[in-house]
């Protein structure tokens, strides 16, 4: 009876440790860029989106709308995509956590990449 309460324990605690590290990593981040798409996102060091180019892609091409993070040169998934869509071609913060690595369709073919679970998406003001 002693070691089965041992093991219960064991378990117990490495099941608490394990929930507090995937916790911990997915701590709300925030991100400043543009919302594009993953077609021409990889582009966006270069050239800010239009609303046409980045719905043509998701339309034509099976993009999924994403952010190209201006600060790290980064191209992430935007989810959910409904909140991500009233944004397309505009500079906004998203605030949220990483989430699971998704596949993008890019012009350069299908790569691995990291998904954004945006909690909020917004505007950054026009000067």
């Amino acid at each position: 009876m002693s070691k089965r309460f041992w093991v219960a324990c064991a378990v117990i605690l490495f099941a608490g440790a394990s929930s507090f590290l995937t916790a911990a990593n997915n701590k709300a981040q925030t991100w400043k860029g543009y919302v594009t798409d993953t077609w021409c996102g990889l582009h966006r060091e270069t050239e800010a989106p239009t609303v046409a180019c980045t719905n043509l892609c998701l339309s034509n091409k099976g993009a999924k709308y994403a952010l190209f993070d201006v600060v790290n040169n980064k191209l992430y998934v935007l989810n959910p995509q409904e909140q991500a869509a009233k944004y397309a071609a505009k500079m906004v913060i998203v605030t949220g956590t990483l989430g699971d690595t998704a596949q993008m369709v890019t012009s350069q073919g299908t790569i691995p990449g990291s998904t954004i679970v945006a909690s909020s998406i917004s505007a950054v003001p026009s000067k």
